[in-house]
């Protein structure tokens, strides 16, 4: 039994278990790599000075916040892939083969985000990556394509991948951007927030201006986008205004902005909304973190999109709660201790309202045609699911029952708002009418003998 679990170790989660640690608590963190990190910061106390100049201040700052959890008390379990957590706070993960529980007094979840699925035609070929798996390679290994690679999609990711590419000497065929110009006007009614959020706007400008500067192929505002190729990859085809173009290539690298993973807040059943802003699935919580079930906390991108450094300043504030909660911190040191996270966390998100309006997914990336897959796992294409519909299908979890879509190793990880999204157009409803899958334990694939070990 431990004062505090926090499931995740990007940034929310190592500001929460460090903060909550210094604050007299006991707290254990629980994440699926061996080194803390999450995402963003993967390996980065272990990154070599060669990968730390090739992948940017941005990323090397993580250590600082690595080496602060790593001197509090707060007890690292690495390698631990949480399959279950109950509303008692008992939390089930897998470790070396076998199944292990933990109960907690209070829990913050930290779970991050994932990739936005991009099914367009081909998407399912070989040599077609997500941007945030290669990136994941490149930090972890140092791993980077020995062959020519074309980046499409939307998204400051894009961008970012593309610069730190050719900082390690990785050749870029070409950048097919989907970003319009309406996506500026409609964000242009958010330019407050980008001229108070300066500094990364100015830090974006500089990615595009290295890679515009490289002489990379760059092509705006395109549509129809889709991958070629028999049994692997071939080349990109794509729409720039009415002239069709392709580039060849057999290594494709998608990416159109991430989204909350909320597969233990779904199972957990809390209350979740559909973000318009966002186009995705948000659990509802206070300006705390605090969720609805009680003692459970959340904070970081599984609450909404909000980046690393807001989701650091989360983390702390849902240290505070859990810290006052536990009786270990009264409430005017607690709302003094918040006041300056609050107005750091105000500037971080200054921008966030003109970055969804400028990256929002064209509708046409995110609702494929009837012969494009929605679910990878089980090979159910988008046509399946609409067929669905007419036989009289509401919502996914329906579907499911019929196609199977949802039910594979992803557990509708990767479908989830595909599904959502086709039904939704089908029906002519919006997303929040549709639903999302019914999330049950196991969250991560576990076998009878893991389970029985």
């Amino acid at each position: 039994m431990v004062d505090v679990a926090v499931v995740g170790a990007g940034p929310a989660g190592l500001a929460a278990a460090a903060t909550a640690a210094e604050l007299g608590l006991s707290v254990v963190l629980l994440d699926e790599q061996t080194q803390p990190g999450g995402q963003i910061y993967r390996d980065v106390a272990r990154a070599g000075v060669d990968r730390l100049q090739v992948l940017g201040n941005d990323y090397a700052a993580g250590r600082a916040l690595v080496e602060r959890f790593t001197q509090s008390t707060a007890r690292h379990v690495g390698g631990a892939a949480v399959w279950n957590v109950t509303p008692e706070r008992v939390i089930h993960y897998l470790k070396d083969g076998r199944s292990q529980s933990i109960t907690a007094g209070q829990v913050i979840l930290c779970t991050g985000a994932l990739e936005r699925p991009f099914p367009i035609p081909g998407w399912t070929l070989p040599g077609v990556m997500t941007a945030g798996a290669a990136q994941i390679l490149l930090k972890s290994a140092g791993l980077a394509p020995s062959q020519p690679v074309v980046l499409a999609g939307c998204g400051p990711l894009l961008y970012l991948l593309a610069w730190q590419y050719l900082r390690a000497g990785v050749r870029i065929g070409a950048i097919v951007d989907t970003t319009q110009r309406g996506d500026y006007l409609r964000a242009l009614r958010h330019i407050g927030g980008a001229v108070a959020g300066w500094r990364d706007v100015m830090k974006r400008l500089g990615l595009i201006r290295s890679i515009k500067g490289a002489g990379i192929p760059f092509y705006r505002g395109a549509t129809d986008l889709a991958v070629e190729g028999g049994e692997r990859a071939t080349a990109l085809s794509f729409r720039v205004g009415t002239t069709l173009r392709r580039v060849q290539t057999d290594l494709v690298l998608l990416h159109q902005g991430v989204v909350p993973n909320m597969q233990i807040t779904a199972s957990l059943r809390v209350a979740h909304e559909w973000n318009e802003q966002q186009l995705c699935w948000v659990p509802k919580a206070d300006d705390w973190g605090r969720l609805a079930l009680d003692g459970f906390l959340i904070a970081g991108d599984g609450r909404g999109i909000s980046g690393g450094a807001a989701a650091a300043l989360q983390g702390q504030l849902a240290a505070l709660a859990a810290a006052h909660r536990a009786g270990n911190l009264p409430e005017s040191e607690r709302d003094r201790a918040a006041e300056p996270l609050r107005a750091a966390l105000r500037r971080h998100l200054h921008i966030r309202p003109f970055l969804d309006a400028l990256y929002r997914p064209k509708l046409q990336h995110r609702v494929p045609a009837d012969d494009v897959i929605a679910c990878r796992c089980e090979e159910v294409s988008a046509g399946e699911l609409r067929r669905m519909v007419a036989l009289g299908c509401t919502g996914p979890s329906q579907t499911k029952a019929f196609s199977r879509c949802g039910m594979g190793p992803c557990q509708g990880r990767l479908c989830g708002l595909t599904v959502t999204e086709v039904i939704a157009q089908a029906r002519g409803v919006s997303p929040a009418e549709v639903g999302h899958f019914r999330i049950r334990p196991p969250i991560k694939p576990i076998t009878l003998e893991e389970l029985a070990a």
